[in-house]
């Protein structure tokens, strides 16, 4: 009979330990012979998931543009700022090459006259900012312009980037995500304010509304977007801002959710946004992007590898440690 090797480890990057960013990892190993191949792939995935989403010069903590307010510079550091062909979306900065961001703001995938601006926060000032050209674009191969169904598209950079305090990137939403009613959530841009445009970053909290309340207002709503924003209005995404991130905090970490699609309007009453469901696409993004793969964030994530009856689950709690085991079913 084989030994079992049980083995927990606390991964604290101390790069980022002002966050209090900690991975927990606990995994039981029948027989030592996969001990090493498994260490590596997990470390390599909490490493990504150790760099996505942290914000150290965020102040917001769990708090309740049109209706928002001038970001900080360094808060959302993820922001991207997308210049094409003279129009303007935003983008969200998954890893060191990659922005994602929506797939109706491009009307081809030629990368010509597409700027891609990181650390921005005004638009009068270039300190902290970082600019590439943009090396190829590609668009979700089922975005429907029709009914704005897989508004995903994703952007790489011309070479990578460097992190700093005012240029990482968020983590993604992992596929099975939950997102229930009432979310705080913080969506970001240089859209217009009051159809006014913006010069400097703006940000607003909105609550997510159901998709069972927001297919009353959008009859074309699909299972693939996610909706936020007051019954009243006052607050929202607005042109400009599309492609931009929707982001909530998990514990420690800051997790996008979606991605700025459509709206009727710019918070109208009983018109939220409508944002690109992220967490469905997590299988097209790894898929497309090379490099890294982005860090990937549900409240528990369960990772299990059967391989000669061997179990691995990684767990990412910032908040507890991962007490809860549970096997690979089959």
């Amino acid at each position: 009979m084989k030994s079992e090797v049980l083995i927990y480890l606390r991964l604290i990057d101390l790069s980022f330990i002002v966050t209090g960013l900690v991975t927990d990892i606990l995994f039981i190993i029948p027989g030592v012979e996969t001990l090493l191949l498994l260490l590596m792939l997990m470390l390599m995935v909490a490493a990504q998931i150790l760099i996505c989403g942290a914000a150290p010069l965020n102040t917001r903590s769990d708090t309740r543009i049109v209706g928002g307010q001038e970001a900080a510079a360094g808060a959302w550091p993820w922001q991207a700022q997308l210049v094409i062909q003279g129009g303007l979306c935003g983008g969200s900065l998954i890893n060191s090459q990659w922005v994602l961001s929506a797939a109706h703001c491009f009307k081809s995938t030629s990368t010509s006259g597409v700027t891609v601006y990181l650390g921005l926060q005004s638009l009068t000032s270039s300190a902290n900012v970082v600019s590439r050209s943009a090396a190829q674009i590609i668009v979700h191969p089922d975005y429907n312009s029709n009914t704005n169904d897989n508004d995903v598209a994703l952007v790489q950079l011309f070479s990578a980037v460097t992190f700093t305090n005012y240029v990482r990137p968020v983590c993604l939403a992992a596929d099975g995500s939950v997102f229930p009613s009432g979310l705080d959530c913080w969506v970001t841009g240089w859209g217009t304010l009051s159809y006014d445009i913006s010069q400097t970053l703006q940000e607003v909290d909105v609550p997510i509304v159901s998709n069972s309340q927001c297919s009353a207002s959008y009859s074309t709503l699909t299972n693939n977007m996610l909706c936020a924003g007051l019954t009243n209005g006052g607050k929202d995404s607005c042109q400009g801002d599309s492609g931009g991130p929707l982001v909530t905090k998990n514990g420690t970490v800051w997790v996008q959710a979606g991605v700025v699609s459509y709206g009727n309007g710019c918070a109208q009453p009983g018109y939220p946004g409508v944002y690109a469901r992220i967490s469905n696409y997590q299988t097209w993004i790894n898929s497309q992007v090379s490099g890294e793969q982005p860090g990937y964030i549900r409240n528990k994530l369960f990772l299990c590898l059967d391989r000669l009856y061997t179990l691995f689950v990684l767990c990412v709690l910032p908040y507890s440690p991962p007490w809860e085991l549970s096997r690979c079913s089959g």
